[in-house]
């Protein structure tokens, strides 16, 4: 038997009146299909993560705040723009509409991780390993690469061990404060995606 959208819908209505029969109240399942998904969930404002152009979204997350009980956790529900931004009133691009699959990616990495020079692995390390390496990394680069006088002798203190590149979305106070930490550095490779 060939079958057809009609003859699947009809079978769907057959199914279900036949369990309506059997004793089966469909009317609790027939009223959550009405409700909406996010209707229980919490509204977290955010910023999406890829281009300069720093368009709003809203995040909706069940098992927190109004919706948290004992045995949830928060997990992340829909995402989608914000009708009240005046960056992008609502719309998204098609990056920023799949930034839930971002979000929710097995493949995504939610620890540091340290791969030692000729290994082929990386190890999970903490987070205190982490900053306390980079510390390291960022002070050794400055000491062996630091310029204190140029050629004419003029007074320059450059460090040119290594660079900074902001993302777009820190807001102008965090770019502001980076800005100025790493010209204390003496960093001179200074970049802003939002320039890009």
């Amino acid at each position: 038997m060939k079958v057809t959208r009609r003859t699947f819908i009809q079978g769907g209505v057959v199914g279900a009146a036949a369990l309506a029969g059997l004793g089966f109240d469909l009317a609790p399942a027939q009223a959550m299909i009405k409700d909406l998904k996010i209707s229980r969930a919490s509204e977290v404002r955010s910023v999406c993560p890829y281009c300069a152009v720093g368009c709003s979204m809203i995040a909706y997350v069940g098992g927190q705040g109004k919706t948290q009980s004992f045995n949830t956790t928060p997990h992340l529900i829909h995402i989608e723009g914000d009708p009240d931004s005046p960056v992008n009133g609502g719309s998204l691009c098609p990056k920023g509409a799949a930034t839930m699959q971002l979000a929710l990616s097995s493949d995504r990495i939610e620890h540091p991780r340290y791969r030692a020079p000729g290994a082929n692995e990386w190890t999970r390390i903490s987070w205190d390993e982490a900053l306390d390496r980079l510390a390291r990394l960022m002070k050794d680069a400055r000491d062996e690469r630091f310029v204190a006088t140029d050629a004419d002798g003029n007074t320059v203190n450059r460090n040119e061990g290594f660079a900074w590149g902001g993302g777009a979305t820190i807001t102008n106070e965090e770019g502001y404060l980076v800005t100025k930490f790493m010209r204390a550095l003496g960093v001179v490779g200074l970049e802003q995606q939002a320039r890009l």
